[in-house]
């Protein structure tokens, strides 16, 4: 089956995925929600003599909402079947490279933007590689590498569901210069004659209006094959890379959706809905300062007879009459004022468009702060909605800190790793991850206020048990403190080691 992979063919299903995705307007859906969220509101209005007004209310809501999901921090904690010290120490390690790799690879950042592509577009794709060119400071060389893909650029078999490990194959679809793309398949050891097939093309469904013509567009394909992930790269009409088997058994593909709908692989922005909402504020608004503009000032009135040259307000200017000046009388005019139902129902609009997008005075940060205990339960109240969105960013963590398990136990190989002993003391020494592959691990994914708060926890439950005399030990409560909370710990544990011992020296010299 990896034989018969061709550009060509894979270049057929990249098509039938954008006429997919073409067939539920993703692409004129996310172009519009992009422009609505970074205040771009009034694209195609024709209407030059009005005033073209943004009352944002959409990103405000939207930066709120991402600023509650990602706002804790995020570790994982990886435990394993067996107790045995071989199997601790091999968990302990593996927790360590995945925090390595989650700093190298910016993830915490990332994480924000891929919320904010959820939030916005409706969907966020995290797509995980081995990058063997990787600088590590050691022989072994090469690391992890984590690209935000909107959801536009990633394509599914079945497009019925988002279940990414159930897909028959994935294509992750990139834009780039056609000289980088020709410099790395030459040094994949691709043919000159593909080398040279391989030109600049045209995106039509870029989503930005101006695009470098020299970019072309490079699809990685992903499939499972004898249990494992194949991939290959290639244009329209030429392999980048040849096909090959990554020995990877998940996906390396992340995938959640900010509100799923049935059969469909892409989900609900939360901006999609209100955009006519924010389209009428905004044009009531422009039309109430259009009349403002007009029809807020007294008109004067006058009789052209009389005034054939015109009439001037100008101090001292002599203005010339016809006929008798005594019957020259201007009149000036008040237009009626504008219906106060138009600025109530926009503020309405923009109070209810709030309310029901889940945002509170007290969320937002605009409520006067006279009873504190009041704001705090309306602001859990109001963050409530937001659970669920929670809950599927923690599996989405969870389903790309699982990738990087299988990345780390099948790329890594023999490295230097430095833990701390049991005794205290540092050890440095070599490390082959490829020995995790067969050995079984329960993962947990802490994040959020959850990691925060069992720690507080931890330290509060370890001092009541030594003020009790539960814990009589130092030893064992300086164990049980987190090492964020004391500094110099392992000193610390050094020196009532060395007393406890010279103690029990004496005590044994004395029998």
């Amino acid at each position: 089956m990896m034989m018969t992979q061709s550009p060509e063919a894979i270049f057929s299903q990249y098509k039938k995925g954008v006429a997919y995705k073409q067939s539920i307007d993703l692409y004129d859906t996310v172009k519009k929600n992009q422009n609505f969220y970074v205040g771009n509101q009034w694209e195609g209005v024709n209407a030059p003599e009005l005033d073209k007004p943004v009352f944002n209310i959409l990103k405000r809501v939207c930066n709120m909402f991402i600023a509650s999901i990602v706002s804790d921090d995020i570790g994982a904690s990886v435990r394993p079947f067996r107790t045995d010290a071989q199997s601790q120490l091999a968990a302990k390690l593996l927790e360590k490279e995945i925090a390595r790799a989650m700093e190298h690879a910016k993830v915490k950042t990332k994480n924000r933007d891929a919320m904010k592509n959820a939030c916005v577009d409706g969907d966020c794709c995290f797509y995980v590689y081995f990058d063997e060119q990787a600088k590590t400071g050691q022989l072994a060389q090469g690391r992890l590498a984590v690209d935000l893909i909107d959801n536009t650029n990633v394509l599914f078999s079945n497009t019925a569901t988002t279940e990414v490990q159930k897909q028959d194959y994935i294509l992750i679809v990139q834009r780039r210069h056609v000289d980088d793309v020709r410099r790395e398949a030459a040094a994949n050891g691709i043919a000159q004659a593909q080398i040279d097939a391989i030109v600049p093309d045209a995106d039509e469904n870029a989503l930005t209006a101006h695009e470098e013509e020299q970019n072309v567009t490079v699809l990685v394909k992903l499939w499972r094959e004898n249990g494992t992930i194949h991939c290959a790269k290639s244009t329209q009409t030429a392999f980048v890379k040849y096909p090959f088997d990554t020995k990877l058994t998940l996906y390396p593909v992340a995938y959640m959706s900010w509100e799923k709908v049935k059969n469909r692989c892409h989900g609900q922005a939360a901006v999609t809905e209100l955009v006519p909402n924010q389209i009428f504020i905004n044009k009531c608004y422009a039309m109430g300062m259009d009349y403002v503009k007009k029809m807020a000032f007294p008109k004067l009135i006058y009789d052209g007879n009389k005034f054939p040259n015109g009439f001037s307000n100008r101090i001292g200017e002599a203005i010339k009459v016809s006929g008798n000046v005594n019957d020259a009388i201007t009149n000036a005019f008040k237009m009626p004022e504008m219906s106060y139902q138009v600025m109530e129902l926009v503020e309405k609009t923009m109070a209810y468009t709030k309310e029901y997008m889940g945002a509170s005075d007290a969320s937002l940060g605009t409520m006067r702060p006279d009873n504190a205990t009041a704001i705090i339960a309306l602001q859990k109240a109001t963050t409530a909605p937001l659970e669920l969105n929670k809950l599927a960013f923690y599996q989405f963590v969870e389903d790309y800190i699982r990738i990087f398990i299988d990345i780390i136990t099948t790329c890594y190989g023999l490295r230097e790793v430095s833990y701390t002993a049991p005794d205290g003391a540092q050890v440095q020494t070599s490390f082959d991850f490829a020995l995790l592959k067969d050995l079984m691990f329960d993962l947990e994914v802490n994040i959020g206020a959850s990691a925060y708060w069992s720690e507080i926890t931890q330290v509060q439950t370890a001092d009541n048990l030594f003020n009790k005399g539960v814990i009589a030990d130092p030893e064992v409560y300086l164990e049980s403190i987190p090492e964020t909370y004391v500094k110099n710990k392992q000193s610390i544990l050094n020196a009532i080691r060395e007393s406890k011992n010279a103690a029990q020296a004496k005590t044994t010299q004395a029998q």
